[in-house]
């Protein structure tokens, strides 16, 4: 499989783009357990609706765009391949759900200020942006952490290849701020700090082939990746695809990701 990446961005509770990562984001963290992302200001009455998380994953596709000088109707249509990564990203909007419904059964005829049904389901996050952009072509939505955005990389290239879109974008988003005291319980999951992230990539034919590998152990990148960016979940493996293109290595990198127990790896040759 021939691929060559067009565009990635990256945006975590550090700043914008991979210059605002910390050496040391355990040590930056100094104690805190999660590095929230700010709610994006967008304009626009349908926005106003919109969870944080839905606004992170436009606003990760806008930075995608504007950083790649890439116009907005290049990417619009149904040639365009939309493959979307979560692993908690609508644990915040199901969390709030819960809370406002028990409310309800708590005091009967209170007024609440919780969230829609339909703001609990993941493809929410997924429409938003397909809406906004305009994107009509083959779409898929992975739940899972880097593991699985390892295959939604891996997906994105055998749509290419395949001749079933002429670009593929790759967007993943991560958020744990509004239900922290979930991972809070089972803190021994994961590693700490949690940040924060949206990531997108753009994917177009190209020169250099691609290959799925299953790993025992994580890549030099995904360490760097995991020490610099602190825990991003299905952020990470975008994280280090930006890492790689900033040190100028994004044409020649392995990628491992890993989640629950299973390794994934993408090697760009």
């Amino acid at each position: 499989m021939s691929v060559a990446l067009e565009a990635v961005s990256v945006l975590t509770g550090w700043g914008p783009g991979t210059d605002a990562l910390p050496a040391d984001a355990a040590r930056a963290a100094g104690g805190r357990a999660v590095i929230p992302l700010a709610r994006p200001a967008l304009e626009g009455e349908r926005f106003r609706r919109a969870t944080r998380e839905c606004l992170l994953g436009v606003a990760a596709v806008d930075a995608l765009l504007r950083g790649g000088g890439i116009e907005r109707d290049i990417i619009r249509g149904c040639s365009t391949a939309f493959l979307y990564v979560t692993a908690a990203a609508y644990g915040a909007s199901n969390q709030a759900f819960v809370v406002a419904e028990a409310m309800k059964q708590a005091r009967p005829g209170a007024v609440s200020g919780g969230t829609y049904f339909p703001y609990t389901a993941p493809s929410t996050m997924a429409g938003e942006v397909a809406i906004e952009f305009e994107l009509t072509g083959p779409y898929g939505i992975l739940i899972g952490g880097a593991a699985a955005t390892i295959d939604a990389l891996w997906q994105a290239t055998r749509l290419i290849a395949d001749g079933r879109c002429e670009r593929a974008v790759v967007l993943a988003v991560e958020t744990f701020e509004d239900c922290a005291d979930l991972y809070s319980r089972g803190r021994w999951l994961v590693k700490r700090p949690l940040v924060e992230a949206a990531a997108c990539a753009l994917l177009v034919p190209g020169a250099r082939r691609v290959r799925y590998d299953a790993p025992r152990t994580p890549s030099a990148l995904e360490t760097l990746t995991r020490a610099r960016a602190g825990e991003t979940f299905a952020c990470a493996p975008l994280i280090g695809l930006a890492l790689a293109r900033d040190a100028g290595a994004a044409d020649s990198v392995t990628l491992t990701g890993e989640w629950r127990g299973r390794r994934a790896g993408l090697h760009w040759e």
